[in-house]
């Protein structure tokens, strides 16, 4: 009897997980000049419709250098390309740092095929590096 209503309260978990579909886009920002995560980094993003962009949302990153659900809430995802820009020349300046680098636009093309895309940037005040995460 206990087993079974292990069993069950599994199920239950499982299913709830399974009805609630995670945020489809997430980014992290590492500081590579010091090796740590980048908090405070102004994020937007935009999707192109029509050839022209259009704002779908904006945040910052947390103090782990992350933003873990940045496409909108009650909004459905679907393919097309996309642009994440990170705001670096503020979070530089906030530092007191220089950068050649005011802004960061990363354009990519979501597919679709995939349930969860993950934009990870690799950071410095005179380069960036950045990829398909997952």
């Amino acid at each position: 009897m206990k087993r079974m209503a292990c069993l069950l309260v599994s199920g239950l978990a499982c299913a709830g997980a399974l009805a609630a579909a995670p945020n489809p886009l997430s980014v992290h920002v590492l500081n590579l000049q010091d090796g740590r995560p980048a908090p405070g980094v102004e994020v937007v993003l935009e999707k192109q419709e029509d050839g022209r962009w259009t704002q779908l949302n904006t945040a910052a990153t947390d103090e782990q250098g992350r933003i873990g659900a940045l496409f909108p809430d009650g909004r459905a995802w679907s393919a097309g390309t996309y642009k994440v820009t990170f705001k670096t020349g503020k979070w530089f300046a906030g530092h007191q740092a220089e950068t050649f680098f005011p802004e960061v636009p990363v354009i990519f093309k979501a597919d679709g095929k995939l349930p969860h895309y993950h934009i990870p940037l690799l950071l410095s005040p005179y380069g960036f590096s950045t990829y398909r995460g997952n």
